[in-house]
């Protein structure tokens, strides 16, 4: 009976996502020690990081079907059968999933453990090409594919597949070329007395200046020594035609004050401190692109006056009396005048076209709100502008993040593609380096969240969100843009993973309530998925799991916001509501695929089944929805984000039935901030909420992430004065749980510490705070996570249902 009841699940779980919105079971109660036990145990160890063997004769993926404390690697054939797990020598044995391959697509080099290896695609042969102690990295091909590139001990080598011989091309070292030693006027008569007086003394001074000379002319044949002072290399690499290696020189800042993070439970016994990170507005590591001109044997570093806008101050600076292009306190122009304060710059690449007679670059601003894209001659040491994306609030978005972003050549060695948010939304371009012309090859009300070329370099290969937010498929479409081929079609998100031969798409999908599962289909529309994988157990199927509605709320400001609703199976007038808060900010949860955050998606099943409303917001900041929605929260976190869940307890109230008087809320991290901003500054609005691991003051938060969103704190004070809880916790009215794991290297402990003091010295006591001593920003202890839910269950339950005691009291023991 069993065999069969697994096989109609499997069946069951392909049909129509709708057949799974039934009533709960009484058989299967959640309760939250079930649901917060180890995944593995209960849910199922579900496949992850599937890849393609090089030959597309196997699949290989993470996998955790006998419920062990880890996952580990499983094959299976893509004809379907029973997954093997593979052994640890066999693993030894198998290349590295990463890896660059020539132009051809004939070899593949590789680092695999600290060594070198290139594996030829045709034969499956792998030839080892290093076997140090010292470690090698950043494997990859130069000169047309002539040779094999790598870095070892900060220096660049190649190596010849066909005479195997090793060549370093750079010398560099730490510190300051030393100078030639000067001799005092004493020393210089008693030397050229000596060399007046004795015979041998002259001869033995002659033999040594011959033997320097020929010295000298030997190292004319070995790579220039390249002094870096206190500074260090990436990214090496060696032009095509082999004339210069190009190079990013890194400056670290001077050493600035680490937050320590005391850890109190210890394997020791004694405390000990966790050094973590610097604050938002310390100094930032420096970057710049050398060039050593081997010919020439001479190294210039690449300058930028030439990039448009780099003295464009940001717009927000003029709210505090400064223009647009505000001086410097140090720099003059020679007629005398301040000079304009020009930023800082962080350089990606050179990115070579495949003939390799090209270059280009992309160049970020430190303050993230210009991008350009620039052509890049070595020769000159000159760059000229091809494309450039300013935004007054930060760039980001799918394809172009906060480096380089998805770039490259199309296969005339004249176009370059990248992704830009030009238009709102994150679409695919081509730039012509010899014309300036420019070309959006898709556009719409969507998001290219990614993009391939076929290895023919004929076609493309796009996953996008076109057919709605909340969901992603896989598209095919022709080099130089055109119509959109959807090649999945199931609702929810396809991850695919093309084979070799590209004929066949691995595909890790899932649904809102079934979680990721492996398939493969051919490559067409239409195509049947055939699943290889089943990963969850009897006891997680034995519930009917929710399929939320994914609905839109309409803001204050017009705007449409998705979100994920909840429903009890019998509702009751006026009855409890519970709003939640996904966290990062940038970060999407109302979509129709299985959630990362799945846990809180079970908690709000169990929720639904006691009665509960649950709504679950893509407020502003998060992503799917474009650029607007992504920068919605620039310089006021707390803004409209908080708005949207004002507006989404508003429709609750208005269109299901929902007790104005009792609504809750609670987040985690990012979500734990906006629970705090709700609860100091919309007490008439949220009853009782839970903040977990939350961001208290925005000033204490690290740097990448808060200074592209609030700026540095000393030049943009009311962005973070008005975005930070601690300084509305005078506000508090409601019943307010907090929960910190003690060892938390993100939003440091310390923070909710703050937070703790404000409300003791404004003497609140409607409020409290549960640590967990050996927990970090993700719990991973089920009985951490059990006390925690337990506690949030227990604080809505005490305040928000209609028999509970009058708001105010948490509930807590």
């Amino acid at each position: 009976m069993r065999v069969v009841y697994l096989s109609l699940f499997i069946a069951s779980s392909l049909a129509a996502p709708a057949l799974a919105q039934t009533a709960p079971s009484a058989l299967a109660p959640l309760t939250v020690e079930k649901i917060m036990r180890e995944p593995a145990q209960w849910l199922g160890g579900l496949p992850s990081a599937p890849y393609w063997s090089e030959d597309g004769k196997h699949i290989y993926f993470q996998w955790n079907p006998a419920q062990a404390r880890r996952d580990s690697l499983y094959e299976v054939s893509p004809a379907g059968g029973t997954p093997r797990k593979v052994s640890l020598a066999e693993q030894r044995g198998l290349p590295s999933v990463r890896g660059r391959y020539d132009q051809r697509h004939q070899r593949k080099v590789y680092e695999k453990d600290g060594d070198i290896y290139l594996l030829d695609l045709k034969s499956q042969k792998v030839r080892r090409v290093t076997n140090t102690a010292e470690r090698e990295t950043e494997a990859g091909f130069a000169l047309q594919d002539k040779l094999l590139s790598y870095t070892r001990g900060g220096n660049l080598f190649t190596w010849d597949p066909a005479t195997g011989e090793t060549v370093q091309r750079t010398d560099f070292r730490r510190g300051n070329r030393p100078g030639p030693g000067e001799l005092d006027k004493s020393a210089k008569f008693l030397k050229a007395q000596q060399l007046a007086l004795f015979q041998v003394i002259r001869q033995r001074d002659q033999d040594a200046k011959a033997r320097e000379r020929a010295q000298k002319a030997l190292l004319r044949l070995r790579p220039k020594g390249i002094w870096l002072g206190n500074k260090t290399v990436e990214n090496l690499q060696l032009s095509p035609d082999g004339r210069y290696v190009t190079y990013t020189l890194v400056q670290e800042p001077a050493a600035d004050k680490l937050a320590l993070v005391p850890n109190f439970v210890t394997v020791s016994g004694f405390t000990e401190e966790i050094p973590t990170r610097s604050k938002v507005g310390a100094p930032q590591t420096a970057y710049e692109l050398g060039i050593y001109d081997i010919g020439r044997d001479t190294t210039f570093v690449l300058g930028y006056k030439e990039l448009k806008g780099l003295d464009e101050l940001p717009a927000y600076r003029k709210e505090y009396q400064l223009t647009a292009k505000a001086p410097t306190d140090t720099a003059k122009t020679k007629a005398g005048r301040p000079a304009t304060e020009v930023r800082r710059v962080a350089p990606y690449g050179p990115f070579w076209s495949d003939n390799g007679q090209r270059a280009f670059l992309v160049v970020r601003s430190q303050d993230n709100k210009d991008r350009w894209i620039v052509a890049l001659d070595p020769t000159t040491q000159k760059i000229s502008l091809l494309d450039r994306q300013r935004d007054e609030a930060w760039i980001n978005g799918p394809g172009i993040g906060y480096e380089a972003g998805n770039v490259g050549w199309l296969p005339d060695s004249r176009r370059i593609w990248f992704q830009s948010e030009e238009t709102g939304f994150s679409h695919l371009y081509t730039v012509d380096v010899t014309t300036g012309q420019k070309k959006a090859l898709t556009s719409g009300k969507f998001e290219i969240q990614q993009a391939q070329l076929s290895r023919d370099k004929k076609t493309w290969y796009l996953t996008a969100n076109k057919t709605h937010p909340g969901e992603q498929h896989f598209y095919r479409m022709p080099l130089d843009g055109g119509p959109l081929t959807q090649l999945t079609s199931r609702p929810g998100a396809s991850e695919v993973t093309l084979s070799p031969d590209e004929k066949t798409l691995l595909v890790r999908y899932s649904y809102a309530n079934k979680p990721w599962e492996l398939f493969v289909m051919d490559n067409k529309p239409g195509a049947k998925m055939r699943q290889l994988t089943h990963s969850t157990t009897p006891e997680f199927e034995s519930y009917p799991w929710r399929d939320p509605e994914v609905i839109t709320i309409k803001a204050r400001d017009g705007a449409d916001v998705y979100a994920r609703l909840y429903r009890p199976a019998n509702a009751a007038p006026q009855g409890p509501a519970v709003v939640f808060v996904h966290g990062a900010g940038y970060l999407q949860n109302a979509h129709k695929w299985w959630s990362q955050y799945f846990r809180e998606y079970m908690f709000h099943n169990l929720l639904a089944d006691q009665g509960y409303t649950v709504l679950d917001i893509d407020y502003r900041g998060s992503s799917g929805y474009g650029r607007d929605v992504r920068t919605g929260i620039y310089r006021y976190m707390g803004g409209k984000d908080l708005d949207d869940h004002i507006d989404g307890a508003k429709l609750l109230v208005e269109k299901y039935g929902i007790s104005p008087q009792r609504i809750g809320i609670y987040g985690g991290s990012y979500g734990g901030f906006i629970t705090l901003m709700a609860m100091f500054t919309q007490p008439e609005v949220f009853r009782a909420g839970a903040a977990l691991r939350s961001v208290t003051d925005w000033a204490h938060y690290n740097h990448g992430y808060t200074d592209n969103i609030l700026n540095e704190p000393y030049n943009d004070s009311l962005a973070y004065a008005r975005s930070s809880p601690i300084y509305y916790a005078e506000g508090l009215k409601g019943a307010l749980l907090m929960c910190h794991g003690m060892v938390d290297t993100n939003v440091h402990f310390q923070d909710i510490v703050r937070l703790s003091q404000r409300l003791i010295e404004l003497k609140k006591e409607n409020w409290e705070l549960a640590v967990y001593p050996v927990e970090d920003h993700g719990f991973v202890e089920p009985s951490s996570w059990t006390d925690e839910y337990r506690r949030i269950l227990k604080l809505f339950n005490a305040n928000l249902k209609p028999a509970g005691p009058a708001p105010g009291a948490t509930g807590q023991n």
